[in-house]
């Protein structure tokens, strides 16, 4: 294409159009007097509308101080030799593109010839080069931030955790517990091989034998014993892949430790104890707390589990130890409780109606404890009492107000207690399941008295006079 005027050179003119992407006269006072764009350049679209019109008008405003300086230069000094200058044009407001340019004077006339290279391919692959390394860096900080964070919960683990490669048996990485384990420190054990670890016994086909463990479809152990501590462990494998590579996730027990039921059940058991409703107790042979869930924490009003932890069950009974020593004895006795009604006391001195039921639990060592099931029935107990209550009382009451007239003051107030000394013997003997030694303590009496009161009552059966 060719718009406005360029010197009179023959077929010069299209070795120039050749020659460069775009050729540009400009005269002494910077208007474009000619224009001509290589038909191979359509990225350049069409100039002719530049001339005609100043030329910086068509230069980004740091363009035109270096288009103004160097081609004030090239008028005042002939023999000032040509060298490449680059410009960013823009045009339409929003359209900008680089060209680097050379500036030669015009024989014959006070003019400029600027041949220009279109720069845009070059200018989009370092940007694409820019975004690149942009990414790179971003993807890096991603790998970096990700290793700290695996490196920080690796570290912090109390659980003893191996990486091993299944092909090499080649010790990938490990955490400081494992080291403990094996009698070494991560540092000595870290990119050794795994088998070196172990006892000549135990050490052969032991890679084989955590491949078998981890391809097989239920969890299966792998019994080992570390050469340095002379302990004997067991190890559990699962495979996981990192970038296409496959790799043996261990973790480590010592044989002591390691749960009968398997890591598994030991997981849901943990869980289930920490997030159930109820309370869930656990404690030693006097029934002194070893352990307590959230549920028996929000039950006692505790703040944190240090508050209720080697403290005795019975200070968080209304009825004390009366309640604990009945609970502790009847497990102990029939292995199992069902359920025991009674009432919790919290650390603000409010009360809830609670139904206990509890297990005897036998550890390795021999140690006897007991664990404690403690349901909060208060919204049920209350309708119940509530409601049992009132009917008694108005079944008392009746009886009384049938006795005015008939008899004495004095004869009223002793039926009137009567009946309720009767209520209480009753409610006793059903909180103690009909245990008579357990009522009597209870209820402050000796055991003979509350004998005599239950034959006063007839509450006392022919069979059951026995003891």
């Amino acid at each position: 294409m060719h718009a406005g005027e360029l010197p009179a050179i023959g077929s010069v003119e299209c070795l120039i159009e050749r020659a460069s992407d775009v050729a540009i006269m400009v005269g002494f006072d910077g208007v474009v007097e000619g224009i001509l764009v290589n038909p191979e350049c359509p990225s350049l679209g069409c100039l002719d509308h530049w001339v005609g019109r100043p030329f910086d008008e068509f230069l980004t405003i740091e363009s035109r101080e270096k288009y103004s300086g160097r081609s004030g230069s090239m008028f005042a000094d002939l023999d000032f030799v040509p060298r490449s200058l680059q410009l960013n044009h823009m045009d339409n407001a929003d359209w900008e593109f680089p060209i680097r340019y050379t500036l030669h004077r015009v024989a014959g006339r006070n003019s400029l010839l600027l041949f220009g290279r279109d720069m845009q391919p070059v200018a989009e692959v370092q940007q694409r080069l820019v975004s690149e390394q942009i990414a790179r860096d971003r993807d890096q900080q991603k790998i970096r931030s990700s290793e700290t964070f695996y490196r920080v919960v690796l570290g912090a683990s109390e659980t003893p955790l191996l990486v091993v490669e299944p092909e090499t048996g080649r010790l990938r990485d490990l955490n400081s517990a494992a080291a403990t384990l094996l009698g070494s420190n991560v540092e000595t054990l870290a990119g050794s091989s795994f088998a070196q670890a172990l006892e000549g016994g135990r050490k052969s086909g032991v890679i084989e034998a955590l491949r078998t463990a981890a391809s097989a479809e239920e969890m299966k152990v792998v019994e080992i014993a570390a050469r340095r501590s002379g302990r004997d462990l067991v190890a559990f494998a699962q495979y996981f892949r990192a970038a296409g590579d496959l790799f043996l996730l261990c973790r480590l027990a010592p044989v002591e430790d390691a749960d009968a039921a398997g890591p598994e059940m030991a997981q849901s058991l943990a869980a289930l104890f920490t997030e159930a409703s109820d309370a869930i107790v656990l404690t030693d042979s006097k029934g002194l707390i070893r352990d307590a869930n959230e549920a028996f924490l929000i039950l006692t009003d505790a703040a944190q589990n240090r508050d209720v932890r080697n403290k005795s069950l019975g200070d968080f009974l209304v009825r004390g130890g009366v309640d604990l020593k009945l609970i502790l004895e009847t497990t102990v006795k029939k292995g199992r409780l069902r359920s025991y009604g009674t009432q919790i006391l919290s650390a603000v001195g409010t009360r809830a109606n609670v139904d206990i039921s509890s297990a005897r639990l036998r550890r390795r060592d021999g140690d006897l404890g007991f664990g404690l099931i403690i349901r909060d029935t208060t919204p049920r107990e209350v309708v119940e009492t509530d409601s049992g209550a009132s009917v008694m009382s108005e079944e008392a009451m009746q009886n009384v107000m049938d006795l005015v007239g008939t008899a004495s003051l004095k004869t009223l107030v002793s039926a009137t207690s009567d009946v309720i000394e009767k209520m209480c013997i009753e409610t006793a003997i059903k909180l103690t399941s009909n245990n008579r030694a357990a009522a009597a303590e209870m209820l402050g009496l000796s055991r003979q008295s509350l004998y005599v009161k239950l034959r006063k009552h007839g509450l006392l059966k022919t069979d059951d006079s026995r003891e």
